[in-house]
């Protein structure tokens, strides 16, 4: 089965171009006219044409990335988005100090996180979603001057960093993880500058959702669904203004739903399906998209058993079980003579 190598239409030919001391305008003409390459006038001579951007996206292209990539040093763009790469990140990415935007999501890189991209430091855009990563993500990752950061669906294992706060992305998506620990409500209010969109689900992070994120009021996407986390929604979320998505679905919250969260004046979309929650205000159900099956919510459909929801309340989870927070004395249990 014939596969087509990036080492064998950019390598060989950029290592002749950029180890030549008088580079052929005819192989340059090549390499700028091939798909997927952009060429523009050197940043330090208008006179001198060079690689600027890399973008081969769906196409369908296979092998390893070769060092020879590190040579084009004027590189600010490079996207090799859902192919079928492996391997490693070249050591020789470091030298790419333009280099803005980097995805090489949805392809079959493995290896623990590729620390290279920690050397890059006019980066802005990094997405890595979408392959094999494993192991802990490192701190420094949240020191970067990043604008969007996309590592989800891999297969990193480890608590985030407590730096997490120090990152001024506008988006971080980290879904489809096994990163555990304490729900991190304080970092996330620290990056309320900057923060616009947070996507969390499908971890093992525990705890409450406190009070705090309530100033995190330029947030239009919210969700924190299927983790471990525990108590009640605060009624704080009802100052996050901007919000349109909140998705707190699979968790093990209980209580009741303020009404402040529903009366969100851009809410769209509202998921707090499996959970045991017991009572919604009527502002609720004029949430143009909003799922609240799986609770204990009496004379809505879809709602677990009475017998599940009396056990549940029998020995309700607080903030506290989790170790994230000091202890303190669990609600009121609701009242039993909705459930037969």
């Amino acid at each position: 089965m014939e596969k087509i190598y990036l080492s064998l239409f950019l390598g060989v030919i950029l290592t002749l171009i950029f180890l030549s001391t008088k580079p052929s305008h005819a192989l340059i003409d090549i390499v700028c006219n091939y798909t997927g390459v952009f060429c523009a006038a050197a940043p330090d001579d208008p006179y001198v044409t060079t690689v600027a951007g890399i973008d081969i996206n769906h196409a369908n292209k296979a092998g390893s990335l070769p060092e020879e990539l590190g040579l084009l040093t004027d590189l600010s763009l490079f996207h090799i988005n859902s192919n079928r790469f492996f391997g490693k990140i070249p050591e020789s990415f470091k030298k790419l100090n333009l280099l803005y935007e980097l995805d090489i999501s949805n392809n079959q890189f493995n290896g623990g996180f590729p620390y290279v991209v920690l050397y890059l430091p006019s980066l802005k855009f990094l997405d890595i979603r979408f392959n094999q990563f494993s192991g802990s993500i490192p701190s420094q990752l949240f020191d970067l001057k990043l604008d969007a950061l996309f590592f989800n669906n891999n297969k990193f294992q480890s608590s985030l960093p407590t730096n997490l706060g120090n990152s001024p992305v506008s988006v971080i998506v980290m879904a489809n993880n096994g990163l555990t620990g304490c729900f991190p409500s304080s970092s996330l209010v620290k990056m309320a500058g900057t923060l616009k969109e947070i996507v969390m689900t499908n971890n093992g992070f525990t705890g409450c959702l406190k009070p705090e994120l309530g100033a995190l009021k330029g947030v239009n996407v919210f969700d924190v669904s299927s983790n471990e986390l525990v108590g009640s929604l605060p009624d704080a979320i009802g100052k996050m203004e901007s919000l349109e998505q909140l998705n707190v679905a699979n968790n093990k919250l209980s209580g009741y739903i303020p009404e402040s969260i529903c009366s969100l004046p851009k809410l769209k979309n509202f998921t707090l399906s499996s959970n045991f929650f017991i009572s919604e205000p009527s502002k609720c159900l004029k949430v143009r998209s909003k799922d609240d099956t799986k609770n204990c919510i009496p004379y809505r459909p879809f709602q677990r058993s009475p017998m599940e929801c009396k056990a549940f309340y029998a020995h309700p989870l607080v903030c506290s079980i989790s170790g994230c927070s000091p202890p303190r004395p669990p609600p009121p249990p609701p009242r039993m003579n909705h459930w037969p």
